[in-house]
């Protein structure tokens, strides 16, 4: 496909048909991705291709709790785990451990383990140059240096008729995931990717306009152009 056509055309797919997508396929896909731009070019990402279905059952299972304590802060109108302080985390909005224990049915959460391809993207904490470190506010940029793989892989997945997500819902329970997944001290779930064949593709996406979110010289400056 043309690469602009990619761009304008790569949703969050979170349907998927039940047809496998081929090992070689999805090594291809992670071939292109490993050309992402990344601090230091230090390639501080690890891939986790989840296969065995108990495995898979034990990280959906996970994802629910995610899901819950998101959706419990959605319909009370917030942001979930939004630093709602002038940019700083000042804790929970909501009571997380009562969110846990309330159900809230979701068709991608409650069968993610049925996507076709699951992959689990770890970080080495260690390679990120976190030049935000120390602000008074919640640190953001370390995850310029490995999100730019994750957005690669759905790029390349949309080139070859494959849709996917990337999801950071998993880092709600690092600790268990770590552990099922064997992942050492020094790294982090960065982000669960699940990928198929979309049930639906669509091609039409809804963004703001270049002129709603740039401005010249100032923060509130003119629009530009």
């Amino acid at each position: 496909m043309d690469l602009i056509e990619v761009m304008r055309t790569t949703p969050s797919v979170r349907e998927f048909k039940p047809d496998p997508v081929p090992d070689d396929v999805v090594h291809a896909l992670l071939d292109v991705a490993r050309f992402a731009p990344n601090g230091g070019n230090r390639q501080g990402w690890r891939v986790v291709v989840l296969r065995d279905p108990s495995l898979r059952a034990q990280i959906r299972d996970l994802y629910v709790l995610s899901w819950r304590e998101y959706w419990a802060q959605v319909i009370q109108g917030l942001v979930p785990f939004a630093p709602r302080d002038n940019g700083r985390w000042t804790g929970p909005a909501i009571d997380l451990e009562a969110a846990r224990a309330t159900p809230a049915p979701n068709a991608f959460a409650d069968h993610l383990d049925t996507a076709p391809v699951l992959l689990a993207v770890v970080v080495d904490l260690g390679t990120l140059a976190v030049t935000d470190n120390g602000l008074d506010r919640q640190s953001i940029v370390g995850g310029g240096s490995v999100y730019p793989f994750c957005h690669n892989v759905l790029l390349a997945a949309r080139n070859v008729g494959v849709g996917g997500v990337m999801t950071t819902m998993l880092a709600r329970q690092e600790t268990k995931a770590k552990e099922l997944l064997h992942v050492p001290d020094g790294h982090a779930i960065a982000a669960l990717l699940a990928l198929g064949y979309p049930v639906k593709q669509l091609t039409k996406l809804r963004r703001a306009a270049v002129e709603e979110f740039t401005t010249v010289d100032r923060f509130d400056g003119d629009p530009f152009p």
